[in-house]
This record gives C-alpha cells, sequence and structure tokens, in this order.
C-alpha cells in the first residue's frame, strides 16, 4: 500500500544505534496533513487524493487555495500535492480526513523529494566539475572557463544557436531531486517528527514530500520481505 505525507525539513544530527553505530539522520516535521480532495474514476477518471500540509496566513493565500481548502473543513495550506492511487487504496480515504506520522509504522525505506539549495549562476568548472585550462607559464588569465564549445552550434553542428545540453555555464541549483530508498531510523508519533538515514534535498525549512519507497535493490527488497514490510 502507498503511504505518503508532506512535510518539512529540520535539520540534520545524530542517532546512536543500540550497537554503537553512529548514523547520521535528517528529522522531517512530517504532517499532519489533510486530505483536501479525492478524486474518483467516476468523476475524474483516475483515483487519487491530494493532501495538503503546513498552515498559511489567509492574507498570504489566494481565494481560490481559501476556498478549495474550506471544502475539506481546513485552513489554507501552503503545499499540497496530489497522489496517485489505486481504486481501492483512494476507497479508504475522505474528504477532511488527517494523515499523521504513524502511518509509516512498519515502512523501512523511503523515497524523499525536495528542491535542491539554489546556487546561482556558476561556471562550468563547479557546476559541471570541468578541470579548467593549463595553469602553467604564458597560458592566459581563463584557466576556469569551459575551453571551445567546437561545433556544437546547433543540433546540426551549424547556424548561431546552441546545442541543446551543453554543459557550460548557467543557473545551478533550485531543482526538483528525489533520493530514493533510504531507511526509516526513528518515528515520532508525538511531535510529528520522521528521522531518516543521511541526507535529503534542500535547506532546513524547506517542504519535502515522502512516500513508502517504490522501488528498491535487491538487497533492500529481501530485507523488506523478511520483515513483512
Amino acid at each position: 500500500m502507498t503511504v505518503a505525507l508532506l512535510g518539512r525539513k529540520i535539520g540534520m544530527t545524530r542517532w546512536i544505534m543500540e550497537n554503537g553505530r553512529n548514523l547520521p539522520v535528517t528529522v522531517i516535521e512530517a504532517g499532519p496533513c489533510v486530505v483536501t480532495q479525492v478524486r474518483t474514476p467516476e468523476r475524474d477518471s483516475y483515483s487519487a487524493i491530494q493532501l495538503g500540509f503546513g498552515e498559511a496566513k489567509p492574507r498570504r493565500s489566494t481565494m481560490p487555495v481559501i476556498g478549495h481548502d474550506a471544502k475539506a473543513g481546513t485552513t489554507p495550506k501552503v503545499m499540497h500535492r496530489e497522489i496517485r492511487l489505486s481504486d481501492e487504496e483512494a476507497a479508504a480515504y475522505e474528504l477532511g480526513q488527517t494523515l499523521t506520522v504513524d502511518r509509516f509504522e512498519g515502512v523501512m525505506y523511503v523515497d524523499v523529494t525536495g528542491t535542491s539549495k539554489g546556487k546561482g549562476f556558476q561556471g562550468p568548472m563547479k557546476r559541471h566539475n570541468f578541470a579548467g585550462l593549463e595553469a602553467s607559464h604564458g597560458v592566459e588569465r581563463k584557466h576556469r572557463s569551459a575551453g571551445s564549445i567546437s561545433g556544437h552550434a546547433t543540433n546540426r553542428g551549424t547556424g548561431p544557436k546552441l546545442k541543446k545540453g551543453k554543459r557550460m555555464a548557467g543557473h545551478m541549483g533550485h531543482e526538483r531531486v528525489t533520493v530514493r530508498s533510504i531507511d526509516i531510523v526513528k518515528i515520532d508519533p508525538e511531535r510529528n517528527l520522521l528521522m531518516v538515514k543521511g541526507p535529503i534535498p534542500g535547506p532546513n525549512g524547506g517542504l519535502v514530500f515522502i512516500r513508502s519507497a517504490v522501488r528498491l535493490h535487491k538487497t533492500k527488497a529481501r530485507k523488506a520481505a523478511a520483515s513483512g514490510a
């Protein structure tokens, strides 16, 4: 069964396991989320639910969002996300239902999606890990330049436009990034906290989407099958 929640990245810390192992973990405020919409095959031609997370001040929201969330009996939310489900899974939800982090009980691995940190306009060495030009005697002062772009003016090699996908200087970061199949280390239902192993995308305070892992490596798949998760 698909388990999904919206949350907010709090930051990273350490978690000491019972065997003394020191794990780097990311703490996420996962939920509570409100089901703000339920899509059905009869009305929408597919099954899905929409989740809302985070309290938004009405003056910072819009009338469509305020009215949309009011139908679910809740205040306007900061973040909304729709999750496609099977007909049987979607039938278990109802409008206005509150979902909390305890839904991840028994789940071993999750996928976390967030927006990576924006780094502004960067050169090719930082953005694409280029080696740069030689720094020996007599080389012009352009050691961090990308060098020649050859015939990559267009996809055909001629014309004034640049070939698509050519690695050059430009905007870096602020992209949708998903970290797949990371371990759940601890769940704290009282404080709506979820601790996962390792880093996740985005800055502290950034909004994230957490769902049960879609695809597992064969080693993790065997562990999940052995535990019955």
